[in-house]
């Protein structure tokens, strides 16, 4: 069995939701996994919390009257990189691209699964844990594109572009296997976790991400190629 990358009595994890009966039962099930449980009944005693206690994640309710969780997702962004989940009752395409558009990284339907949802706990912790992928030297995909991942810089068209953490992990994995066809599981499995091999919506949001930063024309892509209905293949390197 797989050693856990973390000690789950040294995570905090904050629940904001205005139902008393979901944060109880979400509390219940995240203690006896041995973690540490603080609440919120709205985005304002969440960015409190956030403040005062520095979480390790949020479970966070999209319905929520006055302040919901997209607007409270939105200011959490703008302070802190904790990892997010979204708990709603939406379970629409378009909600969920738009919670991972603000920042969200995993999104769960009510009603849900506790067990599903402490495997997903567990998934973004390690993730978060993670030590950055490194390379030591540089690569120079073409004139218009380099990149070092030993220092975490991409470089595009002689302008430094800022990637978001699983960005950079996706860049990762596809630079490694340059030339390579990688399966949408592939990389779900290897960016998200084993978890995640299913959450197709997740890959195709990213891929779109990236090529909007590295791509000229990203309706036309010269670096990250689709094989429809299969995976993505990074153009072969000139090395």
């Amino acid at each position: 069995m797989e050693k856990e990358a973390f000690d789950q009595r040294d995570m905090t994890i904050l629940i904001v939701d205005d139902e008393p009966r979901i944060r109880d039962l979400l509390r219940m099930n995240l203690e006896l996994e041995h973690y540490r449980v603080i609440e919120a009944s709205n985005g304002v005693e969440a960015l409190e919390q956030l403040r005062d206690n520095l979480p390790d994640l949020i479970v966070l309710d999209v319905m929520m009257p006055e302040m919901d969780g997209f607007e409270t997702l939105r200011a959490i962004r703008e302070v802190s990189t904790v990892p997010v989940v979204m708990l709603t009752v939406r379970q629409s395409e378009q909600d969920k691209i738009h919670g991972l558009d603000l920042g969200a990284d995993d999104y769960i339907a009510k009603p849900f699964s506790p067990r599903e949802l402490l495997s997903r706990i567990r998934a973004l912790l390690r993730r978060s844990l993670m030590a950055p992928p490194a390379r030591k030297t540089e690569i120079v995909v073409d004139p218009d594109l380099k990149i070092d991942f030993s220092r975490r810089e991409v470089i595009v068209r002689g302008k430094k572009v800022v990637l978001r953490p699983t960005e950079y992990r996706l860049l990762y994995h596809l630079v490694n296997n340059a030339g390579r066809l990688l399966t949408h599981e592939t990389l779900l499995s290897k960016v998200w976790g084993s978890e995640y091999r299913d959450e197709a919506h997740y890959l195709r949001l990213y891929i779109t991400y990236l090529r909007q930063k590295l791509e000229k024309d990203p309706a036309h892509p010269q670096y990250i190629l689709t094989e429809r209905g299969v995976g993505y293949r990074f153009k072969e390197l000139d090395m």
